[in-house]
């Protein structure tokens, strides 16, 4: 087992600050406090080698957990293990086993090129110079970084930065990478590259993978599996492919036509959408075949897809299960 994470909690005391000019005076002298609880009772296990969504929306707790996980906040309660290793104790050993990549956070030294941060590294990790020219190379090769490697960090663009901090992140060999929002801000060319890379990595040298995004391309394209968090609290953890159906017990029918005859489009299935040439339906998923084999005997189609609702659509309905539940 890669991760055990047992009934973790963590809080904050936060300062109240109160409206009106009398009461933010009084604060000054006597503090009003409440407690947050950021994590609550998270429990969740994760095999080595298995690559993992984390998913929630903002504040539901999946930052810090990544960093209670990292080991650079402590659990209020509650028990973390990383291959053996309590995180907090902040051992060297488990520092260079893992690696924390944060989208909105960068480790790299702004003012030089990438390549001297990789050579702090080298430094930091004790990486000798076979491994190091080893792993570079092939770090390099994979994220097309030569053009980058001599250039400062301020003048590359966000993508470019990304490429380099997973480079960076990844030298060591880390048995275990967090990855916060590793493509944030990306262009679309660049979250697939960058998605190409963290499945091939994976595949190749077995690495745990536990992966935050907001974008759901990177969790379909990356996870089998998902945890899904909500207020701190565990909402579900399995399968996404069951997630959906369970949630989405209906598929998307998109009907390309020449042109849209004046139909009752209700006697196929329920409208999502219609546009110039193209009609979507939403089908109960054991009605898909029946339906499809309508259409395209009826109508002179041109296209016919079928594909699961977005994914955003699934989340979304999973936070509104469990708090209608």
């Amino acid at each position: 087992m890669s991760i055990v994470v047992d009934h973790l909690n963590k809080q904050f005391k936060v300062h109240v600050r109160q409206a009106g000019w009398l009461d933010a005076f009084r604060s000054i002298f006597k503090r009003e406090y409440q407690i947050v609880e950021a994590v609550n009772n998270l429990s969740f296990t994760i095999q080595s080698g298995e690559i993992v969504g984390f998913l929630g929306p903002n504040g539901a707790g999946k930052t810090t957990a990544m960093k209670m996980l990292a080991g650079l906040l402590h659990p209020t309660s509650g028990a973390i293990t990383v291959e053996g290793f309590i995180p907090q104790e902040q051992k060297a050993e488990y520092k260079k086993m893992m690696s924390l990549v944060m989208g909105q956070k960068s480790q790299l030294i702004w003012d030089i090129p990438p390549m001297e941060t990789f050579l702090v590294n080298k430094a930091i990790y004790e990486i000798d110079d076979n491994s190091f020219n080893k792993t570079l190379d092939e770090l390099v090769a994979l994220l097309e970084l030569e053009p980058l490697l001599n250039k400062p960090t301020r003048s590359l663009s966000l993508g470019q930065r990304m490429k380099c901090e997973l480079a960076a992140a990844l030298l060591h060999r880390p048995k275990v990478l967090f990855l916060d929002e590793p493509t944030i801000g990306l262009d679309v060319d660049t979250q697939e590259k960058v998605r190409r890379f963290i499945a091939n990595y994976n595949r190749e040298h077995k690495t745990t993978i536990l992966l935050t995004s907001h974008y759901m391309g990177d969790v379909t394209a990356l996870c089998k599996r998902v945890i899904i968090i909500n207020h701190g609290k565990l909402l579900y953890d399995g399968d996404l492919d069951v997630l959906t159906e369970k949630l989405t017990p209906y598929k998307l029918l998109e009907v390309h036509l020449p042109t849209l005859p004046n139909q009752s489009w209700e006697t196929y299935g329920e409208v999502d959408s219609i546009e110039e040439g193209k009609v979507t339906l939403r089908i109960p998923r054991e009605r898909i075949r029946e339906v499809s084999a309508r259409l395209l005997q009826e109508f002179p189609v041109h296209d016919l897809n079928i594909q699961d609702p977005p994914m955003e659509e699934v989340i979304t309905l999973a936070f509104q299960e469990k708090s209608h539940g």
